[in-house]
């Protein structure tokens, strides 16, 4: 069917205006890839803009020979791994609780729940808590304290209401109690939900620094996003506290600068994370939508 000229027009300039959103939103992660494969002397002339002038893995190579961004990826993806399982784990069950007609007084703990969503106690009686629960530089402060997600637990619950009663009411003719009629029967099909959720919560995990600033004082246990972070204010400070003569003689002294090491921390902890998309992208509006609409 051929469009009308108003019809066409309309699409060629959403099509603009799509492409220009897409640029301006990946242009920033190109230019820091470029950053980070381009000589740390060069960059510091400026001019970078959408190839590296003179191509280097050196970068690289200096971050991958650190070992506290070693140990900060082995404390990311440990957390990254155990926060999403449990997290995921504890907020299913949670919800499938909370989706039982039976359950007595639901409304009220749901109204509890909601509650949390726009008021929390603060940061300083937050700090006392995790002082008092003697989570304070322990691995599991980055776990228990999220181990439920309210905004999950409604995705959830939502999905669940969905599934046929007739499934689970012949689980119970077959012998199954809750928890087997959770485990054998509802679980299974809440896969495009479990998977989107879990990648939300892992992206969560992963890209969550502030956290290690507040509760961490152990270099062990700093995630790599807190290492990162600790390199970007280490690069501020080095600009402040220095003027354009000084940088450009520092930086003529060796091949990479605070800049370009900055740019390739931050694609190696980016990357990763971004690998995990195309195997769950199948999954995300299917599990989104379906576990958010009522019938």
């Amino acid at each position: 069917m051929k469009l009308a000229l108003e019809d066409r027009v309309f699409s060629i300039v959403i099509h603009i205006a799509l492409l220009f959103l897409a640029f301006v939103t990946f242009y920033p992660f190109w230019n820091s890839a470029v950053i980070s494969f381009n000589l740390g002397s060069d960059t510091s002339l400026g001019g970078i803009t959408f190839w590296p002038r003179v191509f280097t893995l050196e970068n690289y190579q200096v971050v991958l020979k650190d070992v506290k961004i070693l140990k900060g990826f082995g404390v990311s993806i440990a957390r990254t791994l155990v926060g999403t399982f449990l997290t995921i784990a504890a907020t299913s069950i949670f919800a499938y609780g909370m989706s039982r007609k039976e359950l007595i007084g639901r409304g009220y703990y749901m109204t509890f729940c909601i509650i949390t969503l726009y008021f929390g106690g603060g940061l300083i009686p937050t700090y006392l808590l995790i002082r008092g629960l003697g989570l304070f530089d322990s691995f599991w402060v980055f776990v228990i304290p999220s181990i439920i997600s309210v905004w999950s637990m409604i995705i959830f619950r939502t999905f669940f209401r969905q599934i046929p009663a007739g499934l689970e009411d012949a689980a119970r003719i077959d012998g199954c109690g809750y928890w087997g009629t959770f485990l054998r029967v509802v679980l299974p099909l809440s896969g495009p939900v479990v998977a989107t959720l879990s990648l939300f919560t892992a992206i969560a995990h992963w890209n969550d620094w502030f956290v290690a600033s507040i509760y961490i004082n152990n270099q062990d246990l700093l995630p790599v996003q807190a290492l990162l972070k600790q390199t970007l204010d280490s690069n501020i400070a080095s600009e402040l506290t220095q003027d354009s003569a000084a940088q450009s003689f520092l930086a003529k002294r060796q091949s990479y600068t605070t800049k370009s090491l900055t740019m390739a921390t931050m694609m190696v902890t980016t990357v990763p994370i971004i690998l995990v998309y195309p195997f769950l992208q199948r999954y995300f509006v299917k599990g989104v939508l379906v576990g958010s609409l009522k019938e």
